[in-house]
């Protein structure tokens, strides 16, 4: 099993129940194990203004599958959702992005690990800074350094941690 850092997102239909619904569907894939998942956050999109807030989370899961095939995994359950990529940045019913994969460094066009956003995104550094603030990021900062590196944006919790789990637990409802 490696420990790798999912980021879900999402800004179509009901982005809330979906991240939800996206986290339910990690936790029961026999080949992985969520540890560990942050409260939700609204944040606004980095890309077009055109379009609604996300609701985003990160969550810290173990994976049986190499880290292509986790990537795999997670594109597969982005087009369960109905996933459409229309424009770069835009609106999407989930987004589901692959951070770190243990150690893996890949700078292949079809896997780049860490994910290039990693460092300055404020709804994955908050998030992952309130469930791992120790941890120690593939540039050598821990979470909560590199999280007080970047400003929130406005970003804040919608969904506590403690609700999250609660409604995990009682299977997404």
């Amino acid at each position: 099993m490696t420990k790798a850092l999912v980021a879900l997102g999402a800004n179509l239909g009901n982005p809330r129940q979906q991240v939800i619904d996206a986290l339910l569907a990690l936790s029961r894939h026999p080949a992985l194990d969520v540890l560990d998942v942050s409260s939700l956050y609204s944040s606004a999109p980095m890309g077009p203004q055109d379009q609604p807030n996300y609701i985003n989370a990160v969550c810290v899961v173990d994976s049986a599958l190499a880290a292509f095939d986790t990537l795999q995994l997670l594109h597969h359950i982005e087009d369960q959702f109905g996933r459409q990529r229309i424009r770069h940045w835009g609106e999407r019913t989930l987004d589901l992005d692959l951070l770190v994969y243990g150690d893996t460094y890949s700078d292949d066009e079809a896997m780049r690990l860490p994910h290039p956003g990693l460092y300055e995104r404020e709804f994955v550094l908050y998030p992952l800074a309130e469930i791992q603030s120790d941890w120690i990021l593939p540039n050598g900062v821990s979470a909560i350094q590199q999280a007080r590196q970047v400003p929130k944006n406005g970003l804040r919790v919608v969904f506590s941690r403690d609700d999250l789990l609660k409604t995990l637990t009682e299977g997404g409802q």
